[in-house]
């Protein structure tokens, strides 16, 4: 088949690999433009896009979808479908109407169960068992089109959003081929979403703050959620900490507060124990690491 692929970060990686690998004939990557990035700042492509000069194809960066030209050109290609994986912009009607077969997406929940920017971390922060890869038809509507092929996946206690999200992209990209296969002959199943939509909205920095009053389990999942981006996070002597991985113990004090010299903080109810965490200016680095440099006496206090 003639195909189109929308991507943009790491999790597209695998997908478009796959439709290669099948051999579908990718006649156009649209993928974000070059942004700063790294302490330097400079314009660095997204990983779709350095994937697709390696493999020779074509690839387009615009801004916005919103002009008539883009489409125009994408009308053109005479694509029977386009596989969207996490492109980062909203499509306009005409655009998911260019190809034979419209857009197909890829999405990373059990929909309608967070539709929206951060399926994968949410799904984790309210301590979800499940969720699922589900290739989808594009419509107008946030996330609101037909199933065409799901795959539930099951949410480990230890999961964080990357390990999850390394687990989904490898399962998505599988999918695909599969997709195409029986889109070509005919032979998907349109299934509408049933239930009440929950969404999942971007991450703000305030929300990413940890609140220690909260029950340890609760934080738990607040954490992992949240790691490796953009980190939950809290102050320790006026500083800005990363915490990146705990354990939920026993323990009861102020919560906050240090239970031992070995990062146990109390909680508002149990306590977590800090395993992998982040000083200002430093890498991620385990415990025992950060405190040889920066020792946290029982009594210390997390805010």
């Amino acid at each position: 088949m003639r195909i189109v692929f929308m991507g943009t970060p790491e999790f597209a990686v695998p997908s478009l690999s796959e439709i290669l690998a099948a051999g579908h004939d990718v006649v156009r990557v649209y993928t974000q433009p070059p942004r700063p990035a790294g302490r330097g700042q400079n314009l660095t492509k997204s990983p779709v896009h350095t994937l697709a000069e390696i493999m020779g194809l074509p690839v387009e960066t615009p801004e916005s979808f919103r002009k008539s030209r883009i489409i125009d050109a994408l009308e053109a290609l005479d694509a029977d479908v386009a596989c969207v994986v996490a492109y980062g912009q909203i499509l306009p009607e005409r655009a998911l109407r260019a190809t034979q077969y419209g857009c197909l997406n890829l999405h990373a929940s059990l929909l309608p169960r967070w539709r929206g920017a951060a399926p994968v971390q949410r799904a984790i922060m309210a301590d979800d068992s499940q969720t699922a890869c589900q290739i989808m038809q594009m419509e107008k509507g946030l996330d609101t089109g037909d199933i065409l092929l799901s795959e539930i996946v099951d949410i480990d206690s230890d999961d964080t959003a990357g390990t999850l999200f390394d687990r989904l992209s490898r399962i998505g990209a599988g999918m695909w081929p599969r997709t195409l296969a029986a889109l070509e002959r005919g032979g998907l199943v349109p299934t509408p979403q049933e239930g009440e939509p929950v969404y999942a909205d971007k991450i703000s920095k305030d929300e990413a703050r940890i609140n220690w009053t909260r029950p340890a389990a609760e934080l738990d999942c607040h954490i992992r959620g949240l790691n490796p981006f953009p980190g939950a996070w809290c102050e320790l002597d006026g500083k800005r900490i990363k915490i990146h991985f705990a354990k939920v113990e026993e323990g009861s004090g102020e919560p906050g507060s240090a239970l031992d010299d070995n990062l146990l903080i109390a909680c508002g109810d149990g306590a977590l124990r800090i395993t992998d965490i982040q000083a200002p200016g430093k890498p991620k680095m385990s415990a025992e690491d950060f405190l040889r440099g920066m020792p946290v006496g029982k009594g210390s206090v997390f805010n």
